[in-house]
This record gives structure tokens, C-alpha cells and sequence, in this order.
């Protein structure tokens, strides 16, 4: 009896054995990712080269940059538009169907430049000191780089596929979806329909020289525009009025922009913030776990308000005033002015009850608080039992093994609500980033790390093969 129970249990572990193993991923050679790498700068420098400043966005230009790439290695792509000079590309490898396809995805399109503020020509490409610069280094041509890099790399090494493996390209993602990723849903589905989707919005944090955690997002914030509209009595400015339209619009926007919305945690950020209590110094680490503690959790989110604008984000729905509209002439008093609130809402948050609570704090009716329109959707967030979770944390610990792998909610918007929308289970990532170098972000002297690069697309590389290569 002994003997027959030693046999089962061997068996049992020899099972157990083969499983880690195929769950693992397949076994194949590792590319040269040193020449992978600067592969990977040297379409990215051209790439940044394009202008495609979203307005007017002249995407096309820039799918067609990616074209001529993908067709030096045979790998067949098409341009789609539903407007002139706003295209989107596509291209796929086809694998053997065993299971639904792996969307890799970048958009084409760049934020505008204060050109003036930028230390170098920010469609220059520039590579000094370590890093690559320019307008889309980080949002989004660093992804869109990596992503059809790995392309190359599938395609070059002829890796067996059990999935196929989609590049997408979008237009219009910084402010004109309905040209991007709603046209692509809504006209070519049958040309995206996935499983998984990798897409940006994450980022490898780096902390004192060292990358702390691998941050996966997998929901997002859910932009809701809200106006401030003030009127008042127009007149002669040498005569001030007691309903000075810009007056009240000030004091209004000055209550929004001092006001913390309370705090919400959902399923991710409350997994994001019990996760990183436990890599984070002590005095850290305590505001993380007592955020919702009845004593001391105000004190926690204002500290926390304090040391990390990203992760006070991450806890409330937030509002930020970005702009301000009123008067056309030194001596004339305005009738009405106008000032917009960029809302980042968190994914269930009530916008009605929302517009409802700020009236009462602006509790003034010659400004009237006016919501400017829906956007993207709100959706539920990607799991983290699945599959491609699952590989993106063996491909952290392979390449990044003194980190962790983090679930987060993205403080901005991508294309990946869209996705998410249609039952897609999408992953946003990023490369390595310190806190100083994410806020270049839509900023000036946007730049991303050379050696960032090449082990972030290391780290895609391994992601991509355990999830998509043949077993």
C-alpha cells in the first residue's frame, strides 16, 4: 500500500512538473536583443520624424512610415481611413487557430508642441545622452515601435503560432476617435476580433536607479468633460460690477480645483496598493494600508495627495481646470465667460450625481455647471485570473526578477475602453520610467530611455511567446 501511494504521489508531482513547464512557454532561442533593440531606436527616431500632430493628425503618413517597414520583411499590411490623411494600419501573422487571436497595438497619433519650450527640434528623433527625444517618444510611438518589433522578430525567427499575432496602428487616439479605434470596432472588427490586446497605458516604474514594479493596468479612468458656464452684465470696465462674469467663473473654478472628490477604491487599486505596501519603505507602506481607515485615512490621502499626483488620482474621481475663456477687449466687461474641467472619472462614478455635488459647492446660479459629452466608455476591467496576465508576470520575473507585477487603473484614457467594450481582455504596459520622466508626458522634452527600451521590448518579447507560440 505504501509503495502503491509513493507511485501516485510521483506521478502526481511528474504531472504537476510537465504543467509548470508548458505553462512556462515554449522553449525557443532568444533573438539578439542588443541588435533588436536598436532596430527598435532606429524606427522610432524615424517614426518621431513624422509629423503627425493630433489636430490635424495626418495619420496616413505615419502608417505609411510603418508600412514601408513591414513590407521590407514581407509581412503583408493596409492602410484603412474613413477620412483622407487619418489612416490606421493593420497586419497579422496567422497562426495555426488553436486559439483567438494577440492584438498588439500603438497609436499613430502625437499631441501638439509648444515648440519654443522644448530644448531640442521635437520631431527630430534626437538620440543624446541615454535617451531617445521627441513629441510620442513615450505616448505612444515607443509602443507602436515595440509592438512591430516583435512583428519583425515572430515573423524573422518563423515562430510556430497557436494564436494569430494582429499590429494595429490607430489614428485619432488623442482626441478624434471616431477616425482610430471607434472606425476599426465599428467598420473592420473582423480584422481586430482578439482575445487579449497589449496596448499602452502601464509603465516599468523605476526608483532609485532600480525597477521597483511592473505596473499592468487593467481598467482606466473615464474622461467626462464638464463646462463652467458664468454670465453676468456686460459694460465698461471702468465701472466694476457686482456680476462680473469672470469674477464668479474665477471664484467657481477656484472651489472645483482646491476640492478633493472623496475617495473610491475598486478591486485594482485596492490590489495595486496592498501589493505595493508590501515593496514600499516603512513610512510609505503605512499610508497604503490605512487608506481606508476611519482615524487615519484622511491623513494617509493627503499625505499621499502630497508625495504622488498619480496615485491620488488613482484613489478619486478628479477634476482638473484647463482652460478659461472670457473678455475680448482690455476696457469691456464681459457677458458671459467659460472655463473647462478635464474630469477623469472613475469607471462606475455617477456623473448626474456628480454635476449635482458641484453645483452645491460652486452654490452660486449665475454659473451654471454644464456636462460636455460621454466619450469613451466605461467598462468593466480586464480579469487578472487569465492567461495573459498570467504570462506578463512570468515574462516581469524573467526579465525584471527583483520586482513585482502590479494590477493598476490608468489615471488617463486609451483605446483599450473600446476593446474592453467589445469583451476584450486588454492589458495596458509601458517602458521603464522614473515619476520625473512620466510627467513629460504631453509635456516638453518628452524623451524615453535607450536601455528602458530594449528591456521593455525584452519584456513584451517573453510576454508574446507565452502566449501566443505554439506549445
Amino acid at each position: 500500500m505504501k509503495l502503491w501511494s509513493a507511485l501516485i504521489r510521483n506521478a502526481l508531482l511528474l504531472l504537476a512538473a510537465n504543467a509548470c513547464a508548458q505553462s512556462s512557454g515554449p522553449k525557443l532561442p532568444a533573438p539578439d536583443f542588443a541588435a533588436a533593440r536598436d532596430e527598435t531606436v532606429q524606427i522610432l527616431s524615424g517614426f518621431i520624424k513624422v509629423d503627425t500632430s493630433n489636430p490635424p493628425g495626418n495619420e496616413t503618413k505615419g502608417a505609411q512610415y510603418l508600412k514601408a517597414i513591414l513590407d521590407r520583411d514581407g509581412i503583408a499590411s493596409e492602410i484603412l481611413e474613413l477620412e483622407p490623411t487619418r489612416g490606421n494600419i493593420v497586419a497579422r501573422l496567422k497562426g495555426n487557430g488553436k486559439k483567438k487571436p494577440l492584438l498588439l497595438m500603438g497609436h499613430l497619433d502625437v499631441v501638439g508642441v509648444e515648440r519654443e519650450k522644448w530644448t531640442v527640434d521635437p520631431f527630430g528623433g534626437v538620440i543624446k545622452d541615454g535617451y531617445i527625444y521627441g513629441r510620442g517618444a513615450s505616448d505612444d510611438k515607443g509602443m507602436a515601435s515595440v509592438c512591430l518589433e516583435i512583428l519583425l522578430l515572430l515573423h524573422r525567427q518563423k515562430v510556430p503560432l497557436d494564436r494569430d499575432v494582429i499590429f494595429l496602428a490607430e489614428s485619432g487616439e488623442e482626441s478624434s476617435t471616431h477616425v482610430g479605434i471607434d472606425f476599426m470596432v465599428s467598420k473592420h472588427w473582423d480584422k481586430l476580433e482578439c482575445e487579449f490586446a497589449l496596448n499602452e497605458g502601464g509603465v516599468i516604474r523605476m526608483t532609485g536607479g532600480k525597477v521597483q514594479y511592473v505596473g499592468v493596468a487593467t481598467t482606466e479612468k473615464v474622461p467626462r468633460p464638464i463646462l463652467l458656464s458664468a454670465k453676468g452684465s456686460s459694460g465698461h470696465g471702468s465701472r466694476p460690477r457686482l456680476d462680473n462674469a469672470i469674477v464668479r467663473l474665477a471664484a467657481a473654478v477656484a472651489k472645483v480645483g482646491t476640492w478633493q472628490p472623496p475617495m473610491r477604491l475598486n478591486d485594482t487599486t485596492r490590489a495595486f496598493f496592498e501589493r505595493l505596501a508590501k515593496i514600499s519603505p516603512p513610512e510609505d507602506a503605512f499610508l497604503y494600508t490605512h487608506l481606508e481607515d476611519p482615524v487615519l485615512g484622511g491623513m494617509a490621502q493627503e499625505k499621499i495627495r502630497a508625495k504622488s499626483i498619480s496615485y491620488n488620482s488613482m484613489l478619486r474621481t478628479s477634476i482638473s481646470p484647463t482652460i478659461i475663456k472670457g473678455g475680448f477687449r482690455n476696457n469691456v466687461i464681459p457677458g458671459d465667460a467659460l472655463a473647462t474641467l478635464d474630469v477623469r472619472a472613475l469607471p462606475d462614478e455617477d456623473m448626474d450625481r456628480f454635476a449635482a455635488t458641484l453645483r452645491e459647492l460652486i452654490d452660486d446660479p449665475a454659473v451654471e455647471v454644464v456636462p460636455a459629452g460621454k466619450g469613451r466608455p466605461a467598462t468593466a476591467p480586464s480579469r487578472l485570473d487569465t492567461e495573459m496576465f498570467a504570462a506578463l508576470e512570468r515574462a516581469q520575473k524573467r526579465v525584471f526578477p527583483e520586482a513585482v507585477t502590479l494590477p493598476m487603473m490608468l489615471t488617463g484614457a486609451t483605446d483599450s475602453a473600446q476593446l474592453r467594450a467589445k469583451g476584450v481582455q486588454a492589458y495596458g504596459i509601458g517602458s521603464m520610467a522614473t515619476e520625473e520622466e512620466s510627467a513629460r508626458v504631453h509635456g516638453n522634452d518628452e524623451r524615453l530611455s535607450i536601455e528602458g527600451l530594449g528591456k521593455f521590448l525584452e519584456f513584451v518579447y517573453w510576454a508574446v511567446i507565452d502566449i501566443a507560440a505554439a506549445k
